[in-house]
């Protein structure tokens, strides 16, 4: 089990902490801090009165909830985002409302979903030619439908 520090600011006093909707749940459910509408086409970030401490070797990745992205057309235009182990500011959640129709975040709405996962640290190196493969330089597409 990794453990993760998380602090509530006073704006998100009474939310809920980041949890499991079932116990087979990957992503842990975020909720507003805020009340906002979001317009059609509209980014925004909204805030989730939290701050987290990610151990170094993982992410946090914030992910769309499946449900409003289906139901309303809302989802994340950086996804999924990637909280990275020293960042210590607020969790902000960026949304964008892909649907003809304006979309009410209410506080303590959950909108986005939150997963920790394992970073492998790599190490570059230059060299002249990379060894074939049978894919080849095939970009899009270049494997079939």
């Amino acid at each position: 089990m990794v453990e993760v520090l998380i602090s509530q600011l006073p704006h998100g006093e009474g939310l809920p902490l980041p949890s499991l909707a079932t116990p087979g749940s990957a992503g842990y459910d975020l909720a507003s801090a805020e009340a906002g509408v979001l317009e059609s086409m509209e980014r925004r970030l909204f805030r989730t009165g939290l701050q987290i401490a990610v151990p170094p070797g993982y992410e946090c990745q914030i992910r769309p909830r499946s449900g409003l992205a289906l139901r309303n057309g809302i989802t994340l235009p950086n996804t999924p985002a990637t909280i990275d182990s020293d960042y210590r500011g607020e969790l902000m959640v960026a949304l964008v409302n892909l649907s003809p129709t304006a979309f009410e975040v209410t506080r303590g709405m959950r909108i986005a979903q939150m997963v920790v996962a394992p970073i492998e640290q790599v190490r570059f190196q230059s060299v002249e030619r990379l060894p074939a493969s049978e894919r080849g330089e095939g970009g899009f597409g270049s494997t079939g439908s």
